[in-house]
């Protein structure tokens, strides 16, 4: 039964309209990263992810890593053959850093990227590319981004 209720608190901290439906996985496409990012910006709306890209996949809640929903998230590098990047959300936190409005939103809506939980992405579970970051937005990202966790430039 506990663990029912701390399921369904992860799903209600996590909420945010628009961004579809909690769901499990026995097995997450994107898990949080220990250190040895390379930050790249090399975006090319090729149907590939890439750094520098606003994308679409599954990412676990941080209560509840079997537990997530789909979300966009700033590719910002790589990581062997796994893509990092922070996921984004519509509400601000304290750390979070502005990254404007894009197509990313269905309703236009300011983002803000997560830096303080840098995620490995499996590339072939990136569900689709929503933007390119601008140059200036993607480095204000790494550098917030920089401050909390090991990568390399």
């Amino acid at each position: 039964m506990r663990g029912a209720v701390r399921r369904g608190i992860a799903v209600m901290r996590e909420r945010e309209t628009g961004t579809g439906r909690a769901t499990r996985t026995t097995a997450p496409t994107a898990r949080p990263v220990e250190s040895g990012v390379r930050i790249e910006y090399t975006p090319n709306l090729d149907g590939d992810p890439d750094p520098g890209e606003v994308v679409w996949t599954w990412v676990p809640f941080e209560d509840d890593p079997t537990l997530g929903k789909d979300r966009p998230v700033v590719v910002i590098g790589r990581h062997g053959p796994l893509l990092s990047g922070v996921a984004l959300t519509s509400k601000h936190h304290d750390g979070s850093v502005e990254v404007g409005a894009g197509s990313w939103d269905p309703r236009n809506r300011p983002s803000y990227a997560k830096v303080d939980r840098l995620l490995d992405l499996d590339p072939d579970a990136v569900r689709r590319e929503g933007a390119v970051l601008t140059r200036r937005r993607f480095d204000a990202v790494v550098e917030a981004v920089s401050r909390l966790h090991n990568v390399h430039r």
